[in-house]
């Protein structure tokens, strides 16, 4: 055994002692394949992502992939994360929910699979914008082909506005750059994703008026769910269990111990600030995933994206096509949620 493989037996043993390993993935079948790709973005709430790293080789596979998505002046944006697993460029991935139902309306072959944390963003703005219905007749930063854009669309639709004709978009290549104009004043909102409120308050920069984590409804559903792309969920669904598996496990030791989690993002290289990260990931809802239905957020965000245009396919067409809570509901079964 090299040292490489030593070091990675060793950190599942570690992670196995917190977590438990599961009598229920020791009975199954291995893995169809050994190798899985996720999506590796600079992102401190997809913490579960790469801690379920060390828990993906206890499930059996023997090589596992991070695919940094592309700059901005290439094919993706600084999120998009439905069109690398769309493309077959990942495997399997967590990702923004109103951002999977855009991807299934135009068709991308997507299977959303659970759900895991709310809370991800939180809404910006200077001078007078205070609430939702502020933004009437604003400018309002949104990168382009984010998910900005489609939760603030959402949540316009939610209060009777029209987000084709009640704002002025701005958008821009990269969620950093709409960040920028915020702070140049040259936009009124801003919708932020971390660690970017966070930078924002330590900076004392504009006003936080809607928190997805703490304000209802938004902090009834979830902001990011895992999803695959369909064909490796469907030719392979012993591996796909197996990966939704170790991020649930993953998902837990984020609610269980931030702290630890917290260590290792930045022990890793994903995250650099420790304060951000352990306050991040202690406030938000890591143990949503045992309590509430993926397919009610699913069925919120479409039907309000619908509302208003934004996408053409009902709601139900869409959860219909485009999910699969099989594994999910036998994990939540066998991990006791």
């Amino acid at each position: 055994m090299n040292r490489r493989r030593f070091l990675q037996q060793t950190s599942v043993l570690a992670a196995g002692s917190v977590l438990g390993v599961s009598r229920a993935s020791a009975a199954e079948p291995p893995p169809e394949i050994k190798t899985i790709r996720l999506v590796h973005s600079e992102a401190m709430c997809m913490a579960p992502d790469y801690i379920a790293q060390h828990l993906l080789y206890a499930e059996g596979f023997d090589r596992i992939e991070y695919i940094p998505i592309q700059p901005a002046s290439g094919k993706y944006s600084s999120i998009w994360i439905p069109d690398m697993l769309a493309d077959g460029i990942a495997d399997i991935s967590m990702g923004a929910a109103p951002g999977m139902i855009a991807a299934l309306d135009r068709g991308a072959p997507l299977t959303v699979v659970a759900g895991i944390h709310a809370g991800c963003y939180e809404l910006f703005g200077n001078g007078n914008v205070q609430s939702i219905r502020d933004l009437k007749g604003r400018r309002v930063a949104a990168a382009d082909a984010g998910d900005e854009q489609l939760f603030i669309g959402s949540m316009m639709s939610y209060v009777g506005m029209n987000p084709k004709t009640d704002v002025q978009w701005v958008t821009t290549r990269t969620l950093d750059e709409s960040m920028q104009l915020f702070i140049d004043n040259k936009v009124d909102a801003f919708l932020g994703f971390p660690p970017q409120p966070q930078e924002l308050r330590a900076r004392r920069i504009g006003r936080m008026f809607l928190s997805t984590a703490t304000d209802r409804p938004w902090a009834q559903y979830f902001c990011c769910v895992v999803s695959g792309n369909r064909d490796f969920v469907s030719r392979y669904p012993i591996a796909a269990k197996r990966a939704l598996r170790a991020i649930l496990k993953a998902t837990d030791l984020c609610a269980q111990d931030p702290l630890r989690a917290a260590r290792h993002m930045v022990e890793k290289g994903y995250v650099t600030d420790m304060k951000y990260a352990i306050g991040l990931l202690a406030d938000l809802p890591y143990d949503r995933w045992r309590k509430a239905e993926p397919e009610d957020t699913l069925r919120f965000y479409a039907l309000r994206l619908h509302e208003v245009g934004m996408i053409r396919n009902s709601p139900q067409k869409l959860i219909e096509q485009g999910t699969d809570w099989r594994f999910l509901n036998e994990l939540k079964k066998e991990m006791k949620a």
